[in-house]
This record gives structure tokens, sequence and C-alpha cells, in this order.
């Protein structure tokens, strides 16, 4: 990597509604992606075109290349910055998955905080409850309610405190929402910024 200016990547900043201060994503997930055909075990096969930060995105949750995650949270740092938000404290969203060889969200979490100079808390929301793959659930209010007293707040680590909230990929907000709500009910914090990576082309 050459000078870290050259590092950040090229953005296209989404806003995000919700329940907070300010919510971006930093760029679509993916730009285009075109039928192509199916394998030979009756799979459909895409030509999927990823932005910069989703591309890169890709290759660390799903070739586990941790060699990107440095400029992921250079890039993520910058426009942090660039939004003047004054946050306290980073707070990754925990992940839905378990038993991953890594959890990316952490990951990038512990590498954006040192171009920000604030603590990361990986544990003050854990989440408690065993929910189902909510990519299968199409309803946005059937997701909410199966996300209902799912997280635990660490509320001393938070109280009083201005969180960043981080997450990778944004889908229908229904995660990030039902975080968010945690915080603010049980966690006393002052206010809440939100940061995806990227978020799907189609609230699914």
């Amino acid at each position: 990597m050459r000078g870290a200016r050259e590092a950040v990547l090229k953005t296209n900043p989404r806003k995000l509604p919700g329940d907070w201060k300010a919510g971006f994503a930093l760029d679509l997930h993916t730009v285009s992606s075109e039928f192509v055909g199916y394998n030979e075990y009756g799979h459909e096969q895409f030509d999927t075109k990823y932005s910069d930060v989703g591309g890169l995105l890709y290759r660390l949750k799903s070739r586990s290349d941790k060699s990107v995650v440095k400029v992921l949270a250079y890039t993520a740092g910058e426009f942090v910055k660039s939004q003047k938000w004054s946050v306290d404290v980073v707070v990754p969203v925990p992940p839905s998955r378990t038993g991953r060889a890594f959890q990316p969200v952490p990951l990038l979490a512990k590498a954006t905080v040192r171009f920000l100079g604030i603590p990361v808390c990986l544990d003050c929301v854990v989440k408690v409850k065993d929910t189902p793959e909510l990519k299968s659930v199409s309803d946005f209010n059937e997701r909410l309610r199966l996300l209902e007293g799912a997280y635990a707040v660490a509320a001393p680590d938070v109280s009083k405190r201005v969180v960043l909230l981080l997450d990778d990929l944004y889908r229908s907000g229904a995660t990030l929402k039902a975080v968010a709500n945690s915080l603010t009910t049980k966690g006393n914090v002052k206010g809440i910024y939100v940061l995806a990576f990227t978020r799907t082309r189609v609230k699914r």
C-alpha cells in the first residue's frame, strides 16, 4: 500500500433512514448482477459486478481475505471524519451467524477505531436469543418481531455516550433498528450514528 490518502476507496454514500442522528452506507454492495445460466448441478449462475467497497467486503466475508481490512477501515474512518460526527465509542453489530472462522464486523470495528482515535466496545451489545435467518423472512415487521429481546446491552459502557454503530451490509435495516433500539432503551446512550460498509440494491 502506498501513501495513506491513496488507500481511500471510491464511495457513493447512501443515507440510511432510522432512529439515529444520521446513518449512511458507504456504497451499494453490487452494481449489477446478470444471469448467465446454470452450472452442472442446476444452480443459477450470475455475473456480478461489485462496487469498490463491495468487492473488498466480498473478499473479506467470502474468501477470508483479511488483507482488505485496513483499506476498508481507513475509508470508513475518513468518511466519519468528513461528516464531523462527534462519537465516543464504536460498537459493532453482533454477528448473526456464529461459528465462522472469524467475524468480519468486529474485525472491521477494531481496525476502524485506529483511524478515529476512539475506543471500540466489542461486547457492549450481544445477541442473547437465537433467531432464524432473516434473509428468508420478507416481511419487515416480522423481522422486527423475531428480533424482539434478541440483544442485551452493557449499559455502564455506553451510558451517556455517543455511539457509532457499525455494520458490514445493510439489507432491510431490521437488525440495525433492533440494536439501536436496545442501545436507546437499555443503554441510555446519548446518541447513535450508523455506518454500514455497503447496502443491497434492493431491500430484502
